[in-house]
């Protein structure tokens, strides 16, 4: 039976995000264990997001925009401007620290911002290789246009195409754009699959689906999603996890005592420098 996910909205200041992963129906999604929706928001000249200095470990973070630019930094040194196509793809592996800011010219001229930031859980033996960072260009993406269909492979395979992101299972995430009245037959490809409805009216095999939703496929089905305007939704999933994980604040790991030495590694400053970052977000009381 498919599931639908209504996300929990968090006002954040200016915009909302809403989380569709984890929740009591989707603890995870093939190796996605974080869902992120951002906006559609529209900051006005002088405003934008600042998310200070953060550590991770035992994960990726992956961003991807329809509209809008985020600046990343984070402690190898890296800094990147992401725009709508781009993926933004950071290993944290044993241990990373980022942060994400709206860059100058966007923030002085006002613009809008549109995407989803998701966390995927490494297999076990990847959860403490060394942290990277890959910027991926919109043009470097596989896509297929067709029949008032635009599909975007943002990481893994999906569609006889494959992105040149590396992933660490077998893992799909595909954006999709359709025209009113396009439709779009998914493949079976993965044991597990969702779609993220971000803008829109869609039909699955007939029915209505609410946007803003996750809608949790069934394994082995191929169902057809039509859209009734124009839809933006991210097909994502991959092969299951392949044990439990926890996860705290900003930390996933199958250990919880990796985590609570991530914690304490944290506190003690041991995550690294930021370069051009002065600030940070201290651990959560709880």
């Amino acid at each position: 039976m498919t599931k639908i996910v209504a996300p929990r909205v968090h006002d954040l200041g200016g915009f909302e995000v809403r989380r569709a992963v984890p929740s009591i129906q989707a603890r995870s999604v093939g190796p996605f264990v974080f869902v992120d929706h951002i906006g559609p928001a529209v900051f006005e000249p002088g405003q934008g997001i600042d998310v200070r200095p953060h550590p991770h470990i035992g994960l990726a973070t992956v961003t991807f925009l329809w509209a809008g630019s985020i600046g990343h930094r984070d402690t190898l040194g890296s800094i990147q401007d992401i725009n709508p196509g781009d993926v933004n793809w950071m290993t944290a592996g044993r241990g990373i620290a980022h942060s994400e800011r709206t860059p100058q010219a966007p923030r002085a001229s006002g613009h809008p911002l549109h995407g989803m930031q998701t966390w995927v859980a490494l297999p076990r033996s990847f959860e403490e290789t060394a942290p990277a960072f890959h910027h991926h260009p919109a043009a470097t993406l596989p896509q297929q246009r067709r029949d008032g269909a635009w599909l975007r492979i943002v990481a893994g395979r999906g569609f006889g195409e494959e992105s040149p992101v590396r992933v660490f299972a077998d893992t799909l995430y595909v954006a999709i754009d359709l025209d009113p009245g396009a439709e779009l037959d998914i493949e079976d490809s993965h044991a597990e699959r969702a779609l993220y409805l971000l803008e829109g009216e869609a039909q699955l095999d007939g029915a209505d689906l609410p946007a803003r939703h996750l809608v949790v496929l069934d394994p082995g089905s191929r169902p057809r999603l039509r859209a009734k305007t124009p839809l933006k939704a991210m097909l994502l999933g991959g092969e299951p996890l392949d044990g439990p994980r926890h996860l705290w604040w900003n930390f996933v790991s199958s250990s919880r005592e990796r985590i609570e030495q991530a914690k304490l590694d944290w506190a003690e400053g041991r995550f690294g420098e930021i370069p051009g970052e002065h600030e940070f977000i201290p651990l959560p009381e709880r």
